[in-house]
């Protein structure tokens, strides 16, 4: 049976947000890599070139924002920022959008020299989040991501991913959504909540990854696109604090 402390193990949540760092992944493409990549802690990224600067996501705070556009400008010599683009709408990848120069357009993904920013379709080295869309959707994606090639891939959570560990991380993540969906229509054929569904299921290879808590919300998930209703995301995280057995941590 998996436990409160499954995937709780070992994390420092003491991370604060000095802890975050540039990485130049090639000439003018930058990411903002911040650990521990828990709840509200992304990844964010930069491309810039002839004069002009596209930030791709920001951050949850106005504090974690300002480091980032900060030491961007820094690297770039205060290249101007000029576009932005959200991979997607969460609050830690689009609140800090509020800090950029009045003048950013928003504009679509972005992909550039076989860099992938991939946002929350990838989480390195976390439990995976599919509150939108679904997970047979999600383990779709996977394909279609190995598909483009690339790189290099920053995920929307966790250390940047490179050569051999794009293949080991889309593998991990198709081993852990196929698991979700077996113990969803196991748990489902008897009759189970997701709840227990989730109290019964034993994570395995799992159990390290942090945000373990988000089994309950996946199961969520693939209940409420079996049964064709919406997903009850206020019910959904009660259930997950209640499997977890205290408050989600985050060192945000």
């Amino acid at each position: 049976m998996s436990t409160q402390s499954d995937g709780l193990a070992g994390r420092d949540l003491s991370v604060a947000p000095d802890a975050a760092q540039l990485c130049e992944l090639r000439p003018g493409v930058h990411a903002w890599v911040q650990p521990d990549g828990s709840w509200w802690v992304n990844n964010a990224g930069a491309v810039s070139g002839d004069g002009e600067t596209l930030v791709i996501d920001t951050c949850a705070t106005v504090q974690r924002t300002h480091r980032f556009l900060t030491a961007l400008g820094d690297a770039t010599r205060g290249t101007p920022i000029r576009w932005a683009v959200n991979t997607h709408q969460h609050g830690d990848h689009t609140y800090g959008n509020s800090l950029l120069p009045a003048a950013t357009v928003l504009i679509g993904h972005e992909q550039d020299d076989r860099i992938l920013f991939a946002g929350d379709l990838l989480f390195a080295g976390l439990t995976p989040l599919v509150f939108m869309g679904s997970v047979t959707g999600a383990l779709t994606t996977l394909d279609w991501l190995a598909g483009m090639t690339p790189e290099v891939i920053v995920p929307g959570h966790g250390p940047v991913l490179a050569g051999g560990e794009i293949d080991r991380v889309l593998d991990e993540h198709r081993r852990y959504f196929q698991f979700v969906l077996s113990e969803a229509d196991r748990g489902l054929a008897r009759g189970a909540t997701p709840l227990e569904i989730a109290r019964d299921a034993r994570l395995g290879e799992f159990a390290d990854w942090a945000d373990a808590e988000r089994l309950v919300l996946n199961l969520h998930r693939v209940h409420a696109d079996r049964a064709g209703h919406e997903l009850d995301l206020v019910a959904a995280l009660c259930d997950a604090v209640t499997w977890l057995g205290h408050p989600m941590p985050t060192s945000v």
